[in-house]
């Protein structure tokens, strides 16, 4: 049982029923009991020490295939039933609520899920809530047109991104957003909500494995002054992402965040000598690894007098079991955000990000580990 000075948090999980959410919800549950086999899994012990420390989490949410979530976690296979098992009245008792049909107008939606919102703080008085968007990959609609939150409400087309019901109910409701997807739905009007609304917006799209070494790799041969003349980087997976990927119009979003961000780290493009691009990233939808992705990168740099080399990094990881902890992560900087008072898009978080929101957000590793440590003792001081 936490303890009385600890905060708990009321993660609302948007696709919870997915491989991240049920594994989120795993881990918040065990971690209440086998705190052990969570935290030192979790970033913010390290980079954040002085934040509240929060070890209850509550988890609910939503999902298009409501079910129990017993059944969702066992069929994803991400989790093994020996460790979930252990604490299986606790995921039981996590609410799996019917996600607003899809066809219903944005207004219509929204109103939907505040009155779940409702109905699940009146359950958990004495918890902070948090919403995690984790909802597949979407189409980019043009809401470029939307400049205000009435605007945006009529929009034809700001219905067709799902996630913007779930976004704008948070906010209503004065409950911090992340969005760990790679849908864009920090336009102005949403920004400017959180802004006005006192509640700090955490942004795109979390950066869990190869985009990670991307960055670490690409600011370190920066730092040691080597060229990069070319970066090829391939993603096989097989799990529900995957397959939502294959579809090249929901893959554009991410496959922009990961490429842009090469250029924005080594401050030129990557490029051969006709000004062609020669940063390549694909994602393959490759069924028999499941959550287990593959990520392989060749890079092609040069040092002094123009001499090639090369570096290969081929990362086999578990897509899910790297996402979680950084979505546990997040909720506890929401907790704390909202507490020292600081709102809207927050840019200092980019270590959690490929595309972070908000104003100069930090690039290279470096930077990003020092905006943490800013943010930490920004905190740190203005908590009562």
């Amino acid at each position: 049982m936490p303890e009385r000075n600890q905060t708990r948090i009321l993660l609302l999980v948007a696709g919870l029923g997915g491989a991240i959410g049920t594994t989120v919800a795993a881990a918040a549950t065990l971690m209440q009991v086998r705190p052990e086999q969570v935290a030192p899994y979790l970033t913010t012990p390290v980079c954040a020490p002085d934040l509240p420390a929060p070890m209850a989490f509550q988890v609910a949410g939503w999902d298009t295939q409501p079910r129990p979530l017993v059944e969702a976690l066992a069929k994803s296979a991400i989790v093994p039933g020996g460790i979930w098992r252990e604490v299986r009245s606790g995921i039981e008792a996590v609410p799996l609520l019917s996600a607003p049909p899809v066809g219903a107008p944005l207004k219509v939606r929204v109103e939907t899920l505040l009155t779940d919102i409702e109905e699940l703080r009146r359950r958990w008085p004495h918890h902070r809530p948090v919403l995690a968007n984790l909802l597949p990959a979407a189409v980019d609609p043009d809401l470029t047109a939307c400049t205000t939150l009435e605007a945006l409400l009529a929009h034809p087309d700001a219905g067709t991104l799902p996630d913007l019901a779930y976004v704008l109910a948070a906010l209503k409701a004065g409950i911090p957003v992340i969005n760990f997807t790679p849908n864009r739905v920090e336009i102005p009007p949403v920004a400017a909500m959180a802004a006005a609304a006192g509640v700090p917006l955490l942004g795109r799209d979390g950066k869990t494995g190869q985009t990670y070494f991307k960055v670490v790799l690409a600011s370190a041969l920066k730092a040691r002054g080597l060229r990069v003349d070319g970066w090829y980087s391939l993603n096989i997976l097989g799990n529900a992402d995957g397959a939502n990927l294959d579809d090249p119009g929901r893959a554009a979003g991410k496959l922009a965040n990961k490429t842009r961000l090469l250029d924005e780290i080594l401050g030129y493009p990557v490029a051969d000598a006709q000004g062609r691009s020669t940063h390549k990233v694909r994602i393959d939808y490759y069924p028999p690894r499941g959550d287990a992705k593959e990520a392989w990168d060749a890079i092609d740099f040069s040092g002094l007098f123009d001499l090639p080399m090369s570096l290969r990094l081929d990362l086999q990881g578990r897509d899910s079991i790297l996402a979680a902890p950084l979505v546990l992560d997040l909720a506890r900087w929401s907790v704390a955000l909202m507490q020292s008072g600081i709102a809207g898009p927050v840019s200092d978080l980019g270590f959690y990000f490929k595309k972070p929101v908000g104003d100069d957000p930090p690039i290279t590793f470096a930077q990003q580990l020092a905006a943490l440590d800013r943010l930490a003792e920004r905190c740190r001081r203005s908590r009562p």
